[in-house]
Order: structure tokens, then sequence, then C-alpha cells
């Protein structure tokens, strides 16, 4: 209102004669009326051609949402001349309203159609919307485009890279970004934290973090790029430690640490404690209590995790799609099949959730577990379209557990075909086969796997010693205390070999 009130005093009072009486105005402008009052104002003052006007309107509009991103480019179009400044501007608006994809396309006319280069700005800009479209190709090329112009070595632009290589999944080169840096900031340590985090870097992530105090103390930002990998590898030392530093240094435990200390106690199966963090969240959000859902679900606390759903709903919290599924997960972990039915049902008229494939297979895998598995099959019959791999899947699993092959293994074959990389698949039918002692069989679907280049990931197991994570695969030399490792195991092998060989003769 108050960019209202100038514009009457003054507009209609006297003529503003230049811009930066218009530039006031668009700062002081809190809603789409006045912006365009004072748009209209513009073109009669004839300033609408004012590169520097033209990109705070584009930036005013863009501020409003991307609904009004159609204005932001009508005022970027009717521009006969253009400067980097103008283009930064539209290609931050679309790449922070949700649409990288305009962005890209701006960015690829700044230089086929003006021969204009971009600034040090413009990179960061880009390479978010890249990484928000999911457009590596384009993204590497921004890359190599800032490497021409002697921009690779800037702080901005090379976080900007690690950020946009991490969340395309290219971890490893975000990291050769991260090593190149001559000077690093919170930022760069954080982005190259998170990025190994979300792209399953767990033990690399940790690694990081404890590099990090050398340079650079953590922030809160850090706490919630490092939890994540703290959950993945199950690594309660370092959790607890994170837990601890954050109360020593007063970081608020608010919801969004809160979220990450709840999934890294539950993971690593303390659930009491997790419990505790939860109580002591002054203000819960959606996320936190759908965190504690799935923790109480995964242990099997299926009657806790409904009082907690249900106090949440008390207090006006409405759930998503994504809360219901962990409450439906932890009817069936918890064997309460008429509790989930009820949920179930009311998804649509009392919670506004639509019922998706997770939700579905929540149910199935709960009506299998019960061993209702005739239910289940009428279940997946009514569902409106065609099941899908995470319903096939848990119906299968179910008649695994249940051993009822004939059921599992029409249902195993249709799975294969809608999921024919994964290696898990393969061998739940190949064990059915190997139940019913069809060799054959069995023999025909390696084969098939074989001949389509499917390969079972290696397993592994990790231990924790001195605070560091150790992982081992079958016949691994690839750890650095090999030889001693292999030299113990031999020794152990040989009092087992002694202590079986007195057994024997004694």
């Amino acid at each position: 209102m108050r960019g209202r009130r100038f514009f009457s005093a003054s507009v209609l009072q006297h003529r503003l004669r230049d811009s930066y009486d218009y530039t006031q105005l668009l700062r002081s402008s809190s809603d789409l009326q006045t912006l365009k009052l004072i748009h209209a104002q513009i073109f009669a003052a004839d300033l609408h051609q004012n590169p520097f006007l033209a990109a705070k309107l584009v930036s005013r509009y863009a501020d409003l949402g991307s609904h009004h991103m159609i204005d932001a480019r009508k005022v970027f179009d009717g521009m006969h001349q253009r400067d980097p400044f103008l283009y930064n501007v539209v290609i931050r608006g679309y790449a922070a309203s949700g649409l990288p994809g305009d962005a890209v396309a701006v960015y690829a006319g700044m230089f086929c159609q003006c021969g204009l280069r971009p600034n040090l700005y413009t990179f960061p800009f880009i390479l978010k919307a890249c990484a928000a479209a999911g457009q590596p190709k384009v993204g590497q090329a921004v890359h190599a485009h800032a490497l021409r112009a002697c921009a690779g070595g800037n702080l901005f632009i090379s976080n900007a890279l690690i950020a946009f290589y991490a969340k395309c999944g290219m971890a490893e080169i975000a990291r050769m970004v991260f090593d190149r840096m001559r000077t690093r900031d919170l930022v760069s340590w954080n982005s190259a934290i998170s990025g190994y985090a979300q792209n399953g870097y767990g033990y690399e992530a940790l690694v990081l973090f404890h590099r990090m105090f050398v340079e650079i103390m953590p922030d809160y930002v850090t706490l919630l790029a490092v939890l994540p990998a703290c959950t993945a590898m199950a690594a309660i030392t370092e959790g607890m430690w994170i837990h601890s530093f954050a109360l020593k240094k007063c970081i608020g435990i608010d919801a969004a640490v809160g979220n990450g200390l709840i999934d890294m106690y539950a993971n690593c199966g303390r659930l009491s404690v997790a419990r505790k963090v939860f109580d002591a969240i002054t203000e819960k959000n959606l996320i936190v209590y759908t965190s504690m859902i799935r923790a109480l679900g995964i242990h099997g606390h299926g009657l806790e995790a409904l009082e907690t759903f249900t106090e949440m709903l008390m207090i006006g919290i409405k759930p998503d799609s994504v809360c219901l599924v962990s409450v439906l997960s932890a009817c069936s972990h918890g064997g309460l099949v008429e509790e989930a039915i009820e949920i179930f049902e009311k998804m649509d008229s009392e919670h506004g959730v639509e019922k998706g494939e997770m939700h579905y297979a929540c149910m199935v895998d709960l009506l299998g577990r019960a061993g209702k598995l005739t239910d289940a099959l009428e279940f997946i019959g009514r569902i409106p379209a065609d099941p899908g791999e995470a319903v096939l899947g848990a119906f299968v699993g179910a008649c695994k557990a249940r051993k009822n092959i004939d059921l599992g293994e029409e249902a195993a074959k249709r799975l294969l075909l809608l999921d024919p990389k994964n290696a898990g698949r393969y061998a739940m039918l190949t064990k059915i086969y190997e139940d019913l002692g069809r060799w054959e069989d069995a023999a025909r679907v390696r084969k098939v796997m074989k001949d389509r280049g499917v390969r079972k990931p290696l397993g592994c197991s990790m231990v924790e010693v001195a605070a560091r994570m150790h992982t081992f695969g079958v016949e691994d030399e690839a750890h650095p205390m090999t030889c001693e490792i292999y030299d113990a195991l031999e020794r152990l092998q040989r009092m087992v070999d002694e202590v079986n060989a007195d057994f024997t003769f004694g």
C-alpha cells in the first residue's frame, strides 16, 4: 500500500521526469496493481526503452511469482537493446520461478541472437537453472564458457559449479572443482559435503566434514548437509558428535536439524533418543512428524506411530502423500490391518490426498504380512491403473515369505517386464524356482539376466573403528591395511583349525 500512496501523491500531482524517480517507485511497489500503474506511467513518460528501468520491471514482476514471468518476458522482448544485466535478471527470474527450461533458452539466445557474452553474475544463475532442468550437457557447456572467459576460478562460479555437478549426480567432478579452488568459503564446503551425501557417498561426506575443521568452522547449513550421510552410513559416533557440537555452539535444534537427527538416531537403532529429540522440538512441522512416524514404524511401534499421527492431526497439520505412506507402512510393520484400511479409505475424502503407487504398495504389503494373499490379489485387481513395480514387488515379496509360489511366480514374471534392469527381481524369481525344485527354470532366469547385462551389486560390510568407517567387499584388496587384515585372518583360521583338530582327536 505504501507504493500506491506514493504513486497517488507524486504521479498525479507532479510529472516524474527521470528514471531515478521510477526506480524508487518500483522499489516501493508491493502488489501487481501498483506495479501495473507504474509500468503504464513509464510508457507514458517514454522511458520504457531505458535498460535499467526495464531490468527493474522484470525483477519486480519476477518477485511476484512464476505466473507473472509472462509480464516480465513482455518487458524483455519489447527492448530493442539488451545488455548482460537485463539478461541476468531474466535468467535469474526464470530460475527462481521454477522455469529452468526458459532460463536456458534465454541464455542460448544471448549468444545466438545478440552476440553478447555473459559476465560473472550470469554463470551462477544459468548453472542453477541447468541443475533444476536436469540438463548436464548444457551445464557442462556453460562451464566451458566460464573457463574461456577466465572466470573458472571465481569463488561464486565455482560454488555454483559444485552445486550443479552434485545435483546432476556427478559427485566426482564436483569434487574436482572443489579441490582446484584456491579459496573456499562455507558455501564451498557445504555444497561439496551435501553433494557427496545426496549422491550416496556417505563416507566421503564424513571425511570431508572432518577435514573442514582445518580451514573453517561448520555452521547450521553444514549440519543439515552432513546428517544425511550419518544416517546412510549408520555412523552413530559422528551423529552423536554432531548433535553435541550443535548444542555446544548454540546452534538451535529446530525442525530442519531435528528432522535430520531423528532420521539418524532411528536408522542407528536409537529410537528412544530420536523420540527425545522429537519431543524437544518446540515448533514441529509436517516433515518432523513424518520422520517420527516413519522411525516408529520401522521399529515396529505401529500403535505409537498412529498416536503420533493423531496428535499431528489434532494440532491442525494436514498430512501429505509422503506422510500417509509412512503411516500405512507403520501399520504394515505393526500388523494394524483394520486401522490401515480405515486411513487408506479416508485419504481422498478426509485428507485430500490422491492415492498413488506407494500407497497401494503399502496396502499390498500390509495384507501380505498378515497372510491375506488372496485379499491382496483382489486388492491389486481393484487398483484403477495397472499395478507398477512397487505393488508387484510387495506382492512377490509377500508370496515368497508365505511360500505361496503359485501366486508369486506370475507376478514375478510381470515384474521382470516392468523392471528389467533390477538384479533383485531376477534373484527373487530364481529363488522361487529353486524352492520349487525347478532348476532348469532357475538356470534360464540366470541366463536371461546375464544376456541382458544385469549384474547384481556386490555386497559389503562396514565396521566403525576410532570414529572411522571401514568398508570391506568380497575378496576386497582396496583397504590400505589389506596385508595386515589378511595376516590376522590367516592366524585366526589356524587357531580355529587347531581347536577343531584338538576337538576331533582329543
